[in-house]
């Protein structure tokens, strides 16, 4: 592997936990080469195998973090009868022009979501890097009274009001300093976009995928039951009789009687209970919805976006202990480099990164503190 010659800018390594420079797995995988001392020490590892890494770390964190919370109401007439309902195009159909309900499930010639489920890229910003004096603008009226104490330098300006300036005078082009805006990549490449749609995934190309659906609730129309119910009742008993006086039903008994109404619903198949596919995508229900129409609400896991992911702690920390364990593969093959204290060289990165590597997954099925796993805190205790 060649050496690099060239610095890279210092702009290039400004990056915080949101306001992250990590775009693309080239650019993760040149973070990964420098952390194990590239280019000053060569490295055996080819950019495919490093790009393998990083795949596999990403796959992995997705499978247990990872992900947004995002909920979702739903026509039940969208469901198929002995299949159920697609979830992942589900969330991109509103106000599609589709022929039917079927094509939009269906998923055949899907068009794209409404206008609310896109994003607008942010324009480019300019930055004075010195400063301006007003007696510049002092043959523009415009300018002048908008410029009283002319421009001090770091001031910040949108597109419309630098494209203003510039047109005056065209040598003040060189005073200001174009922070450009980027917000996604589409299949590895870093991309300027105007509007771009929040669930769909341009690199893999396809729509987010839904992980689980952790909570369903069935709405209804019609009947009193969508103002008096049962449980609203015990509700206000139970409030009253802490609030008003030792009356009513107490918070024991109305939990008692709320597990015996929950455990009548499943008996009776009152309530539909729901199964989802991650790999199908599909959610089915039982018993499934014929001649009744509702509307229903679910609460989802999506995961997030490979722009994303990237981006994430542990994504770089699992690619490059695999990185080490591949490079300490490789310079097995050639046999040990023997070092001054006496070690292997081949032995030490084969070691060390099968150490950081088990590290890692602990930390993402356990959790740790602070922890990158992205564990929901627990709420409450009872004890």
């Amino acid at each position: 592997m060649a050496l690099a010659c060239e610095i890279t800018p210092l702009s290039a390594f400004l990056s915080t936990n949101l306001n992250n420079k990590i775009e693309t797995f080239d650019r993760l995988g040149d973070r990964i080469k420098r952390s194990l001392g590239f280019p000053l020490v060569s490295l055996e590892i080819h950019t495919d195998q490093l790009r393998e890494n990083i795949q596999i770390a990403v796959e992995y964190f997705t499978k247990y973090a990872g992900y947004t919370r995002e909920y979702m109401i739903f026509d039940s007439d969208l469901y198929e009868i002995n299949k159920g309902i697609r979830l992942d195009l589900l969330y991109t159909l509103a106000n599609t022009d589709l022929d039917s309900n079927a094509k939009k499930v269906a998923g055949t010639n899907p068009r794209g979501p409404s206008i609310e489920f896109y994003g607008e890229t942010p324009e480019s910003i300019f930055t004075a890097t010195s400063s301006i004096l007003s007696s510049t603008f002092a043959s523009s009226s415009a300018l002048s009274s908008t410029f009283t104490d002319g421009i001090e330098q770091f001031e910040l300006f949108d597109k419309t009001l630098y494209s203003t300036i510039t047109s005056f005078n065209t040598s003040l082009s060189s005073t200001f300093k174009e922070n450009k805006r980027k917000t996604l990549s589409m299949e590895g490449v870093p991309t300027d976009a105007t509007t771009f749609q929040n669930v769909y995934d341009y690199d893999i190309m396809d729509y987010r995928k839904v992980m689980s659906v952790t909570d369903f609730e069935q709405g209804s129309s019609s009947g009193i039951n969508t103002l008096f119910t049962l449980e609203q009742t015990l509700a206000q008993q139970t409030y009253f009789s802490y609030a008003l006086g030792n009356y009513g039903f107490d918070l024991v008994s109305w939990y008692s009687l709320k597990e015996w109404m929950d455990t009548r619903e499943k008996m009776l198949a009152i309530r539909k209970d729901i199964h989802f596919d991650e790999r199908t995508q599909y959610l089915r229900m039982y018993p499934q919805p014929k001649l009744e129409r509702f509307y229903g609400v679910i609460s989802c896991y999506l995961e997030r976006p490979i722009r994303d992911i990237i981006k994430e702690q542990w994504v770089y920390e699992y690619a490059l202990a695999l990185s080490m364990i591949t490079i300490g593969r490789v310079r097995g093959k050639f046999g040990s480099v023997n070092l001054l204290g006496g070690g292997s060289l081949n032995a030490d990165m084969l070691s060390e990164g099968s150490t950081k590597k088990a590290e890692l997954e602990q930390k993402l099925l356990e959790g740790a503190s602070p922890g990158m796993g992205d564990n929901d805190p627990t709420l409450f205790f009872v004890g």
